[in-house]
């Protein structure tokens, strides 16, 4: 049982089909965070576009987000945010992004939106996030994925069956 005010993984659906751009094509790490952030908008899961993506700016400007194994992965607490969400872009072959990783260009963004009083909860959906994509083969799954209901389902399962 999580604790008070944490994030209720048992309830998860963090990201939906609708959250999830597929042959994404971006100029940049912030084209492809406002894609996605778009995304979030779009679904009412942020309030203020603008907002968010200064948030995210921010946070991008205090240390890269890029991860091995081809992983972007902004994220922010916002005051703008109204559900813990995550969009994912799975990028169009050769249309990689560079997000900072030591070992080369993001093939999968995910962007990472929890609301700002959420402290814990945005460690614990990072957290989990980042052990899942530590695994080469759940990396493999979303990039092959062509479906955004398998890709979300992949997501939402992450959360859902992580070590507690």
């Amino acid at each position: 049982m999580p604790l008070p005010g944490s994030f209720d993984r048992y309830d998860a659906q963090l990201t939906t089909p609708g959250l999830v751009i597929l042959e994404m094509v971006a100029d940049g790490r912030a084209d492809a965070t406002r894609q996605l952030a778009t995304r979030l908008a779009a679904e009412d899961r942020i309030d203020d576009l603008e907002g968010f993506l200064a948030d995210v700016a921010a946070r991008e400007h205090q240390l890269a987000t890029g991860l091995p194994g081809g992983i972007g992965l902004p994220h922010a607490r916002s005051e703008h945010v109204r559900q813990p969400s995550i969009a994912v872009g799975i990028t169009k072959y050769g249309h990689a992004l560079d997000f900072g990783a030591m070992d080369g260009p993001a093939y999968v963004v995910l962007l990472i939106a929890t609301p700002a009083a959420s402290f814990s909860e945005h460690l614990e959906v990072l957290a989990t996030m980042a052990r899942s994509l530590s695994k080469e083969g759940f990396r493999d799954s979303l990039r092959r994925a062509n479906d955004p209901d398998i890709i979300a389902e992949l997501v939402n399962s992450a959360l859902l069956f992580a070590d507690p």
